[in-house]
């Protein structure tokens, strides 16, 4: 029941209790005050009807007859204007007090939006920071009240949030930057210990293979790790305009050999108006590079690839649907996060490293664009990119990438 009058009731705000404070204090103060003045007025009434009746008794006392004449008009004369005032100053009374009640709560709703106007700019500012613009301040400006004292908290709370994200982001890239060095060593030391003049047991052989696939997935966790911590810094090197469409067919080109070695089938349909898009030539190649990985190598053999390209309104969209088995829909929503995945159950194998859907939708926001991940009512998962269509200005100079 509770929740139900919730959900019908309008959502009781602070500006709305502090206007209905408003008004129940008004409305409380000004019956007081009517109620005491009401009292004055009868009792101002009373009294100088009182003395009329003495001035009129000491007049009459000539004559009786004239006494009780005067007397019986004096008492209808009293109960009327006693009746008469009593009336009119409850009328005047009630009129006033609900008309003063409507001023007060429209100047308690106007009072109370000025007061909190610092903490609904300080709420929309909050909101608009995100992770990947926390070097933005409140900055309210004005005396040093409780308001000021708690943008400012959130000022240094924003500055920290920053610093640590900040040494996050400095300390994958130098780590990743720093462990190529070793693992260019170990690919060195494999190659030589199997290039020996005398012949080479089979077992070390065998293991030197496995090393260098382990190295290379090392090393492919480690160029994740900075392509992802770039990403998030927002350098986007490389600035051209690319069109989708191009850069998918490019890519599906050159995987035709792993399509085939899956016997995936694959469908590419492009829309009529281009997808022209602005960004890092590198970035987007490896967005795209990503999506199209992710869905060859979680699939099934012999299943299929759709692979969609589009505008709408003022986005270019990439939109890539692969088959397969029912996939439960709160693990899909967090497949962007870094080192998620659904497991060897879906993929038929172990392999990537849980980072490629993190890195595209990484490379999406620093373009100004989302990541959509949904997976399918027939089984399958589909991954939607939206992207800001390049302004017509800068179509002149763009060109198919080689």
């Amino acid at each position: 029941m509770r929740m139900l009058l919730r959900g019908v009731l309008p959502r009781r705000t602070v500006r709305m209790r502090l206007t209905a404070l408003y008004g129940a204090l008004f409305v409380v103060s000004g019956a007081v005050l009517l109620a005491i003045t009401g009292g004055l007025v009868v009792s101002s009434s009373r009294t100088s009807v009182s003395a009329a009746n003495q001035a009129a008794a000491s007049s009459l006392a000539r004559d009786q007859f004239r006494i009780q004449q005067l007397q019986g008009e004096l008492a209808i004369a009293e109960a009327q204007i006693h009746s008469g005032v009593s009336h009119g100053l409850l009328v005047g009374s009630a009129i006033a007090l609900g008309i003063m009640t409507v001023v007060s709560l429209v100047l308690g709703w106007i009072v109370a939006g000025r007061v909190l106007r610092p903490l609904r700019q300080m709420t929309v500012a909050t909101r608009r920071i995100s992770a990947d613009s926390l070097h933005e301040r409140l900055a309210v400006a004005g005396p040093g009240d409780e308001l000021k004292d708690l943008a400012d908290t959130i000022d240094g709370l924003l500055e920290r949030l920053e610093g640590a994200f900040a040494a996050q982001r400095r300390f994958v890239a130098n780590a990743s930057h720093e462990l190529r060095t070793p693992l260019a060593t170990m690919r060195a030391s494999v190659d030589v210990a199997v290039a020996k003049p005398e012949p080479v047991p089979a077992a070390t052989i065998a293991l030197a293979d496995r090393l260098r696939g382990e190295l290379d997935r090392v090393d492919g966790l480690l160029d994740g790790f900075l392509a992802l911590a770039r990403t998030q810094h927002g350098e986007l090197p490389g600035q051209a305009t690319l069109a989708l469409e191009y850069l998918t067919a490019a890519a599906l080109a050159v995987r035709a050999g792993p399509i085939a070695a899956r016997h995936l089938t694959v469908h590419h349909a492009t829309g009529q108006d281009g997808t022209w898009v602005t960004g890092s030539q590198a970035l987007l190649c490896r967005m795209v590079d990503n999506v199209l990985d992710n869905a060859i190598g979680h699939n099934r053999d012999g299943g299929w690839i759709s692979v969609t390209t589009g505008a709408d309104g003022h986005l270019a969209r990439l939109v890539v649907e692969t088959g397969g088995d029912v996939l439960d829909a709160d693990q899909v929503a967090r497949l962007a996060q870094p080192f998620r995945r659904l497991g060897a159950d879906r993929t038929g194998s172990d392999h990537g490293s849980g980072l490629g859907l993190s890195i595209v939708e990484a490379i999406a926001t620093a373009h100004g664009g989302t990541l959509g991940l949904r997976a399918r009512p027939e089984g399958g998962l589909r991954v939607a990119i939206a992207l800001p269509l390049a302004p017509a200005g800068r179509l002149a100079g763009a060109g198919v990438p080689g």
